[in-house]
């Protein structure tokens, strides 16, 4: 598998760069899907939300797709995975995310479109690769509000692919508890390894290899 998981899209060039390397053509002859479910169990303003498909569609695709995840066929979904050469995952609801994707039967089809594409996420879409996505590690970061809104007390991770949490917009103005005092206390209490990574910068999985690349700033801890 191919995936490029940001914590806030493709913000800057290396992000763009790496995704281009793993694209193996331009944009312009590549089709991507803009996967929206977890936006919509995320409240308040979305400007967020429309400046990063904004952001995204500006890249120039061929083709450039919308998808939700619930309430269609789900061999629909499949043909609209398939038809992408670039299946991106934007942020919101991790949880939602992640019970739309079992609770809908999709893991098998997303893994079998995830053999032969690149996989983006944003926040939330990078967060569900993780076997630690749970209502454990709900309670260890301090997500149990996001998971409890939705009338739920318990998560399965749909994948389960990695040891590690991801957790993103360390530093970010937009999440200003997000400080090194921060993730110290959720260091403390962790039984997983944990990457926390600021707006500027990505966890990249190639073929089983896992590196970071990054504009700013980001910490591991094991």
């Amino acid at each position: 598998m191919n995936l490029l998981l940001t914590a806030s899209g493709l913000r800057n060039e290396t992000e763009r760069d790496a995704l281009r390397d793993m694209v193996g053509r331009p944009f312009g002859s590549a089709n991507v899907v803009y996967v929206s479910t977890a936006s919509v169990a995320q409240p308040g303003d979305h400007g967020w939300f429309l400046a990063d498909m904004h952001r995204l569609h500006g890249l120039g695709w061929r083709e450039f797709d919308v998808l939700e995840l619930n309430g269609l066929p789900r061999r629909m979904v499949l043909d609209r995975l398939l038809n992408a050469d670039v299946i991106y995952v934007g942020g919101g609801n991790q949880y939602h995310l992640a019970r739309s994707i079992t609770g809908n039967g999709l893991a098998d089809s997303f893994r079998e479109a995830l053999e032969s594409r690149v996989y983006v996420g944003f926040s939330a879409g990078s967060m569900i690769f993780s076997r630690h996505l749970t209502a454990h590690s709900a309670d260890v970061i301090g997500d149990t509000t996001d998971l409890h809104v939705l009338g739920a007390t318990t998560v399965e991770p749909p994948f389960g692919l990695f040891d590690w949490y991801l957790k993103p917009h360390l530093y970010s103005p937009n999440f200003p508890e997000r400080d090194d005092a921060w993730a110290d206390r959720i260091v403390a209490r962790a039984d997983f390894p944990i990457y926390f990574l600021d707006d500027e910068t990505a966890v990249r999985v190639r073929d089983g290899e896992v590196d970071v690349i990054s504009e700013g700033r980001w910490r591991f801890h094991s």
